[in-house]
């Protein structure tokens, strides 16, 4: 009843009510989730959120190579629009070669017009998983669940300094000594090496 009597004051006073629409996901095909051939041939993308202790939230960016599970990005920062993420991709292929193509959810970030054209003009293939089958990005899933036991679920940090600073020293110690069973045994640096793929 209230709502129908603002609506009528709205219209007799020439405003308009704007009607929020839902933005549509186009469908996404189930692709199998296989073992590139190659490094930079797949990266995978994820955000994580936390806390800081004074209850200030943040993100971290997690960037993997599927290849050899390399963990090439673990940041955080208090928000992370599309622009930022095109801005930390560009600094990452300025010393590594581009991938092949990024696999992603279907987040506003990965949907933005800034990220989908910077893919379009540097020629990487956008892989976009289903909606709410987090199990078709499993490598970053399975880096994600790490990082959290290791990192965010272990500290109690006072500032985004503090999180970048324990994340990179955690990223070293992941690419160099964190063995996996998919990589017969090795880390995935020494993988990488193993493979002669650098």
């Amino acid at each position: 009843m209230e709502q129908k009597r603002v609506l009528r004051v709205y219209r007799n006073i020439n405003l308009k009510l704007r009607v929020k629409r839902k933005r549509r996901i186009p469908c996404r095909i189930k692709e199998k989730l296989i073992v590139p051939g190659a490094v930079n041939e797949t990266w995978s993308i994820d955000f994580m959120s936390d806390a800081l202790s004074n209850g200030r939230r943040f993100r971290v960016l997690n960037v993997i190579d599927d290849y050899n599970r390399e963990s090439l990005v673990n940041e955080a920062f208090y928000s992370i629009p599309g622009v930022r993420l095109v801005q930390r991709l560009k600094e990452l292929i300025t010393y590594r070669p581009k991938p092949k193509r990024i696999r992603s959810d279907n987040g506003p970030e990965f949907l933005s017009k800034v990220f989908v054209d910077f893919c379009k003009d540097n020629d990487i293939e956008l892989q976009y998983i289903q909606p709410g089958k987090p199990a078709q990005n499993a490598y970053i899933e399975r880096l994600n669940r790490t990082f959290r036991e290791d990192v965010l679920d272990a500290y109690l940090f006072g500032s985004l300094i503090e999180v970048n600073a324990i994340a990179y020293e955690w990223q070293i110690d992941y690419n160099s000594n964190h063995p996996h069973k998919s990589l017969n045994g090795l880390s995935p640096w020494l993988y990488a090496k193993e493979v002669l793929v650098y």
